[in-house]
């Protein structure tokens, strides 16, 4: 069987070990191949974030594909049947750390828009890449940073296409329109720390936290609305005591996050949760991080003609989504860009020996190519 260009693409970046937020050299074999393509190459970087901002044309419409060349760390490399930076295809699937999420979505957009500039496109509007190595990190000096730059100089985007691992099964069969909100905290309970026989004498902040967290943990927040699964609580990470097990831990650390409905909003969800810790007594220090606002992209242009792509590849109508995480789809929706996200299916991701179907990379760039010929001519 004769491999792909998006195939071997994909193959070669992720031979670039590139753990959040290193970029390995992955925007430098991008940027070469697009700037053979016709597009203007700059730099972003702060920090220690490498972005990559590509343009062919000055014109409208802009069609901006945005994705993340960061990878998540491997995990226990004993359990990987292959080295996870050493790409491998067996029985069909293509293994490696970055295979789903998201390298090949990344090769699949630079080859569909080589090809369909090779066929003669390109003679209308624009077409822009917003590539960033810190999306699997705390996402503030990448594509955040961007839209900020981009919006001060007046650039602008009319329809971005996320290369997300967005799919459920098969290439195509979800589209996501949005996602929503996120909101996390870093609480810290405090008590006094004593020996556990003498009880009077100190005070439990797991006993404290117990009941708060139970009505947190516990309570119905919101019915969503009919866009958006509802809003719900979870707890990231909980510790407290020394380790030995005749002392009353001082305090209780504890990570939680909030991924809000846009029926809710962030001043009414802070005070939610700290009138829950006051009401039950905790003492408590509570910081916020606030990470992204929900965002939707009603169904217009942009939802009908990548609909329509998916459905001339594969012969499928994908379902219209905004479940799953967040994606830095949230940062370009500001700019008043509609945004979808499109790539392969998801069930690898973040997980020991992530893979990929190679039937879905080559689908995929099919479905790049044909919504950049139905948006663009």
């Amino acid at each position: 069987m004769t491999t792909s260009a998006t195939l071997s693409l994909t193959q070669e970046l992720i031979s670039r070990m590139s753990v959040t937020p290193t970029d390995g050299g992955c925007q430098d074999l991008i940027a070469a191949r697009l700037e053979r393509a016709g597009f203007s190459i700059e730099r972003l970087r702060f920090g220690v974030v490498d972005n990559l901002w590509a343009l062919r044309g000055n014109a409208a419409p802009v069609l901006c594909f945005a994705g993340h060349t960061d990878v998540v760390p491997t995990g226990p490399l004993e359990e990987w049947q292959a080295d996870p930076f050493k790409p491998e295809i067996r029985d069909g699937l293509l293994y490696g750390r970055g295979a789903a999420d998201m390298k090949s979505g990344l090769a699949a957009m630079v080859t569909a828009t080589e090809a369909y500039i090779a066929q003669g496109g390109g003679q209308r509007g624009s077409i822009a890449f917003l590539i960033t190595s810190d999306e699997e990190g705390p996402s503030i000096d990448g594509t955040k940073r961007v839209v900020e730059t981009l919006r001060a100089r007046g650039q602008g985007i009319d329809w971005c296409v996320v290369g997300e691992p967005s799919s459920e099964h098969e290439t195509g069969d979800t589209l996501k329109i949005g996602r929503r909100g996120s909101l996390s905290g870093r609480l810290t309970v405090h008590g006094v720390q004593g020996h556990i026989a003498y009880p009077q004498r100190a005070e439990n902040p797991v006993h404290a936290f117990a009941p708060a967290l139970a009505e947190l943990a516990g309570r119905n927040w919101d019915e969503g609305n009919q866009h958006f699964q509802p809003t719900s609580f979870q707890v990231s990470n909980l510790n407290a005591g020394t380790g030995a097990p005749n002392v009353i831990p001082g305090e209780l650390k504890a990570r939680f996050n909030l991924r809000y409905a846009p029926v809710q909003t962030v001043v009414g969800l802070k005070r939610s949760v700290e009138e829950v810790l006051d009401r039950h007594r905790v003492r408590y220090t509570l910081d916020w991080f606030h990470s992204g606002e929900p965002f939707y992209t009603r169904p217009g242009k942009l939802v009908a003609e990548v609909s329509d792509a998916v459905n001339k590849v594969s012969g499928r109508t994908p379902q219209l989504s905004t479940g799953g995480g967040t994606s830095d789809g949230r940062f370009i929706a500001v700019m008043g860009a509609e945004v979808v996200e499109l790539g392969v299916p998801s069930p690898s991701i973040h997980k020991v020996n992530e893979h990929v179907r190679v039937a879905d990379i080559d689908a995929l760039h099919a479905m790049y190519l044909q919504t950049l010929k139905n948006l663009l001519g």
